[in-house]
């Protein structure tokens, strides 16, 4: 019967690996090198999903355990899709993405979160709804994820228009953007230029967010080296402190994953002025005493303190 179950969810909710190239999307520039691990990225995505929608509870996690450390934050991020799209399908046990995080999953509480993020997309539900089932701090990632996915299946068509989601308002909006420049990066094919063009034709407003998700791609995902790296920075002007903290909160996700590669270490060396490990840490120290404060979402605040340390390194140089 278990057997018989996963192929009824594959079959039923299975994305072709087609989805993942960049012909089927559509995406814009990058040399064959940036293309290529874009693509693989977006192929070990799938993999973790397929897995979720097939595995049992119990052997899921060390079956995505088995794939390279570098791109294992990829598939656990899948698997997350495909656990929430199954507790929202199975109404008489609802409980797999969470057993998921306290288990196998707890090392990449981020990307489980963004993960979930691409299931919301999905889903005919709230997402304030959605989301009160998740982490207090962390839920904010969902919305991230969900923006993310807008990007990635809407391609440039998407950004042209300046899409944005109409079931979202305040707060959630400017997460939503941050996941957006995320998947900016992968529309533009890391291409700094293109990247930075796109940034510039949407209002102000949104600038900042774009370009926190760009950094944390950056750092995450790789792709580029030092030089044009350096010129991304030059690029986000005065938005370098928001560019600064999504490759901090990079670089914790890796660190915290037990993932931390030489282009996440590169990408906070040039953006943040520091080591991936000391990037890292400015993310634990702006976390501290937080539920102290009374200014607004907690996730917002630590967002911000993150800023203001980096934004010191900007006025010193």
């Amino acid at each position: 019967m278990g057997r018989l179950i996963a192929r009824l969810r594959r079959q039923v909710l299975g994305i072709s690996p087609e989805e993942a190239t960049f012909g089927k999307r559509g995406f814009r520039g990058g040399d064959e090198k940036a293309r290529a691990r874009l693509e693989r990225i977006g192929a070990t995505f799938l993999e973790g999903y397929h897995t979720a929608l097939e595995a049992d509870d119990a052997s899921l996690g060390s079956q995505l355990n088995t794939i390279e450390a570098e791109w294992r934050g990829f598939a656990f991020e899948g698997a997350a899709m495909g656990l929430a799209l199954i507790d929202f399908m199975s109404p008489w046990k609802t409980n797999r993405l969470h057993s998921f995080l306290r288990g196998p999953g707890a090392a990449h509480v981020y990307m489980i979160h963004v993960g979930a993020g691409w299931a919301l997309a999905r889903l005919p539900v709230r997402p304030e709804r959605f989301i009160k089932r998740l982490d207090s701090l962390l839920r904010w990632l969902a919305i991230d994820g969900y923006g993310f996915h807008e990007g990635y299946f809407g391609g440039p068509g998407y950004f042209a228009a300046q899409g944005k989601s109409t079931r979202l308002a305040g707060y959630a909006a400017r997460v939503f953007d941050r996941g957006l420049g995320r998947s900016l990066w992968f529309v533009e094919g890391t291409e700094v230029p293109a990247i930075a063009a796109t940034v510039a034709s949407f209002p102000e407003s949104r600038q900042a967010d774009l370009w926190s998700g760009i950094g944390l791609a950056c750092a995450y995902a790789g792709g580029q080296d030092r030089p044009n790296i350096e010129a991304l920075r030059g690029r986000a002007g005065r938005f370098q402190p928001n560019l600064a903290q999504g490759a901090a909160f990079a670089a914790k996700a890796r660190q915290r994953a037990a993932n931390l590669v030489s282009h996440t270490d590169l990408a906070c060396q040039v953006i943040c002025g520091v080591s991936a490990e000391a990037a890292a840490k400015v993310t634990d120290i702006t976390l501290q005493a937080l539920e102290t404060e009374n200014l607004g979402p907690d996730y917002r605040i630590w967002q911000q303190r993150i800023q203001e340390s980096f934004a010191k390194e900007v006025i010193a140089k």
